[in-house]
């Protein structure tokens, strides 16, 4: 069956206030401007909106229309309770914090999936958080710890000389610091790091490289879809487009492929369908599986339509699915 022949979907959206969102960089408004443009019918949630009431799990939200204009860019109608286990598809698209509330929602969409689609699957979302599982992938990355113990920072320091630390569970560079040889702010880091967060943190041997950029490589179901590279505003050491970072076109170097062909078949394994990671010079950091982005950025930078592919991919799952089971 292949993606054109799929009836239209019910699709429904959990996602961050949608009043709030960038739609010029934003990649589930891109995901979402596909799905109408197919036919596909829009329901809109918070996760807050989430109830589970005993076999059923249902979500208070609205029918939603998009429009790619800056300033209009939705419109909701019909407020309503829905069954989500009568919806296709259930995109899972809030950003982290990947704290207890989003790890809950993970828990209560795994009740209906797969039967419904949850993009990403939820199980292996809540398995696979940023900064964790892509230490299964210990050679391919810089040098890495994971840690609450002042005294191994200082060890980590000693041996790297420049470093960063950062939250476990943060995102789009939020809490990032650069501490480079003989900067005297590192104990007062760590243990503000300490106070604010009950978990450890990650320390990571900081790469000039990224000077040059930082890489956003989206895959897609496991394939290599495109590229976006943010360099760092200057003064700055973060690359993320939101504190400044600006986006550019990129090629691919050989090692990037590597990466990919090592991450591939596990992330098609998982159900990983839209995922995103960081490269920066010849280090994996990053594999963003939760709400990645990117993908308006590669497409205005003359890449693949990417949300097209995720699309196709999902539609093609979605077919299969039902053909196994005799209904197609």
């Amino acid at each position: 069956m292949s993606p054109s022949s799929i009836r239209p979907l019910r699709v429904a959206c959990q996602m961050d206030p949608i009043d709030r969102i960038d739609i010029r960089g934003d990649s589930t408004f891109a995901l979402l401007l596909e799905a109408q443009a197919r036919g596909h019918a829009l329901f809109y949630y918070l996760p807050q909106a989430l109830t589970l009431d005993g076999d059923v799990l249902r979500a208070r939200g609205e029918t939603l229309d998009v429009r790619d204009e800056v300033g209009a860019h939705y419109r909701v109608s019909d407020a309503r309770v829905e069954d989500l286990s009568a919806f296709d598809v259930v995109l899972l698209r809030q950003d982290p914090p990947f704290d207890m509330a989003y790890i809950t929602s993970t828990h209560l969409l795994e009740r209906i999936h797969p039967q419904t689609l949850v993009v990403n699957d939820p199980r292996e979302v809540r398995n696979a958080p940023e900064k964790l599982w892509v230490l299964d992938f210990q050679d391919l990355m810089p040098p890495t710890m994971v840690t609450r113990s002042a005294a191994d920072v200082q060890a980590f320091r000693e041996r790297h000389g420049d470093i960063i630390v950062k939250p476990l569970y943060g995102n789009g560079g939020a809490s990032v610091f650069r501490i480079q040889p003989g900067d005297t702010n590192l104990g007062s880091l760590v243990e503000l790091f300490q106070s604010i967060f009950r978990e450890p943190f990650m320390v990571q041997e900081y790469r000039p490289e990224v000077r040059l950029g930082d890489k956003r490589i989206i895959l897609v179901d496991g394939e290599l879809a495109g590229v976006i590279n943010r360099v760092p505003a200057a003064g700055e050491t973060r690359s993320n487009l939101h504190v400044g970072g600006t986006a550019s076109a990129v090629a691919l170097t050989d090692r990037d492929r590597e990466i990919c062909r090592r991450l591939g078949p596990e992330l098609k394994r998982r159900g990983l369908i839209f995922t995103g990671i960081d490269v920066i010079g010849p280090y994996l950091t990053e594999i963003n599986v939760t709400s990645p982005t990117g993908i308006r950025h590669i497409k205005d930078h003359g890449g693949p339509d990417i949300a097209a592919m995720i699309w196709d991919a999902i539609q093609w799952k979605i077919g299969e699915g039902r053909v196994m089971a005799g209904h197609g």
